[in-house]
């Protein structure tokens, strides 16, 4: 095998399988074990937005410094923190799952970075799509099993737990230290030409970046609330099971980036009507969700459905191209993590059903946003 599925980068997608396998387990059981310990849906939110929080604040900067000092010594960096991590979650209760969820953050915000960044210096043009699509489909396929597999971790109980993240942690730094990219592990990067004050003045005067950024905002205020209460709504919902619904979810995202990739507009050019039917899936998903709790099962596993899908179709200047999309994505990751710090409150005030017509508000207002005349 040569190219994208030679044995050095397929050894990168197996530690990013590993690497994101945790978390997909913390999803279900972090809000379990939290609602067991007597926390707040305000608790909880902010115990799982604190991940993607930090994550926001250091993507930009992560594009900047693997840059500058190449992927393969900051990849080794982080993971050593990650294991550390995660190690934090089998020792620990509630204040220490934060502490650890902050780490998660920083290692996140450098790990996506430094694997996408290596992979497509590493590969040759003609490849690097290849390349970026296997990381991503590895990166989904523990979304698919790991929310099963924590439901029956949680039924074995907190000891399986802590030696599941324990295991994790030892593997994931094994894979990550005999990682290779290619010919260029070892050659540090060169720094962006332009600053990051320069890149957000780039941002903020880009319309379509700007409005790319609120929809992915927003959006992801709605699938953070979705993936962080989900665990506790499905108990519900009449036969409702957090596992499968969150599985659904994740197959839809994979299957679809794979069979309507070629029907994703990436002509630098702004979509409305693409935007638009985007948005409104969304809305009806969540609405879906929201009525789950009253007409059961079927409509809560609908929701799973109609997932988000996002893209940026610019062509973003090679001087800051790393910089500006760290910003893309931290604007993802503050969605995320507000979906869990707003909506907490939310919950607690209202009820999950409550929650989600939220959110399906908020996505008919975003397809407005969405729409560009010409």
């Amino acid at each position: 095998m040569k190219g994208a599925l030679s044995w050095p980068f397929m050894r990168l997608y197996i530690l990013v399988l590993f690497y994101f396998s945790a978390n997909a387990i913390l999803n279900v059981i972090i809000p379990l074990q939290g609602k067991a310990l007597g926390a707040t849906n305000t608790t909880i939110g902010l115990i799982m937005g604190a991940y993607l929080f930090t994550t926001m604040f250091l993507r930009p900067w992560a594009g900047y410094l693997i840059a500058r000092y190449g992927p393969i010594p900051i990849l080794r960096t982080i993971l050593v923190v990650n294991g550390i991590a995660l190690v934090l979650y089998a020792v620990t209760g509630l204040g220490g799952y934060a502490f650890a969820r902050i780490l998660q953050g920083v290692c996140t915000a450098f790990f996506s970075m430094a694997l996408q960044i290596g992979i497509m210096d590493a590969l040759p043009e003609k490849d690097r799509s290849q390349g970026i699509s296997l990381y991503s489909l590895f990166s989904y396929i523990p979304g698919i099993v790991g929310p099963l597999l924590a439901l029956g971790i949680w039924q074995e109980g907190m000891g399986t737990f802590g030696m599941v993240m324990v295991t994790l942690a030892i593997v994931t730094g094994i894979i990550g230290f005999t990682a290779k990219v290619g010919e260029k592990q070892e050659v540090k990067g060169s720094a962006p030409t332009l600053g990051m004050g320069k890149a957000i003045r780039q941002l903020v005067a880009n319309s379509d970046l700007t409005r790319s950024c609120t929809l992915m905002l927003f959006g992801s205020i709605v699938f953070g609330a979705t993936t962080i209460f989900i665990p506790l709504y499905a108990l519900q919902v009449p036969s409702g099971n957090a596992g499968i619904f969150l599985m659904l979810m994740a197959a839809t995202v994979v299957v679809s980036r794979f069979t309507l990739r070629k029907s994703i507009p990436s002509d630098g050019k702004w979509h409305s009507t693409f935007m638009i039917g985007t948005m409104l899936l969304l809305t009806i998903g969540t609405l879906s969700i929201s009525y789950a709790v009253e007409g059961g099962a079927g409509f809560f596993y609908f929701g799973a459905n109609p997932s988000l899908t996002t893209y940026l179709s610019l062509v973003l200047p090679k001087a800051s191209r790393n910089v500006l999309l760290g910003l893309f994505i931290a604007s993802a990751d503050l969605g995320v993590s507000m979906g869990g710090a707003v909506m907490g409150p939310v919950a607690d005030l209202t009820s999950y059903s409550t929650v989600y017509l939220v959110c399906s508000v908020l996505g008919g207002i975003m397809a407005v946003v969405a729409y560009r005349q010409g």
